[in-house]
């Protein structure tokens, strides 16, 4: 099994609506989104994955729509909370959308709203 990992960032603002502390002040981050892909082939080049067919992805779907956005303007996290939960999970169902390769599976996806703070999403809860 091979995994291809990508990372790039985004800096956004949000709030936690009804968190009773400092997170229900609009602050910013600079988040940090990991992409992984996992597949068991390799084409004629010997790639599972182009780096920069994903980064470009990475860029197009998710990262060009909350860059220097206040998250909680943006569908659907002016519904709900612009959690880095949510956050992970939306941005895991936008890749979703857009890959259209059967060769490879996405695996995860994780989101950091700082080093040390961070979530791992994947829909079975694995890896």
């Amino acid at each position: 099994m091979y995994r291809i990992h990508v990372r790039d960032h985004f800096d956004a603002a949000h709030y936690l609506r009804g968190y009773q502390g400092r997170c229900e002040a609009l602050h910013g981050h600079r988040w940090e989104v990991v992409v992984a892909l996992e597949s068991t082939r390799l084409n004629e080049l010997g790639l599972a994955y182009d780096f920069t067919d994903l980064k470009r992805l990475l860029q197009e779907k998710v990262l060009s729509r909350l860059d220097h956005r206040c998250l909680n303007d943006i569908p659907p996290f002016d519904r709900i909370n612009a959690s880095t939960e949510n956050l992970a999970r939306v941005i895991f169902g936008w890749l979703q959308e857009a890959l259209d390769v059967p060769s490879v599976r996405l695996a995860y996806v994780e989101v950091y709203e700082s080093p040390d703070s961070w979530v791992r999403y994947s829909p079975e809860g694995g890896s």
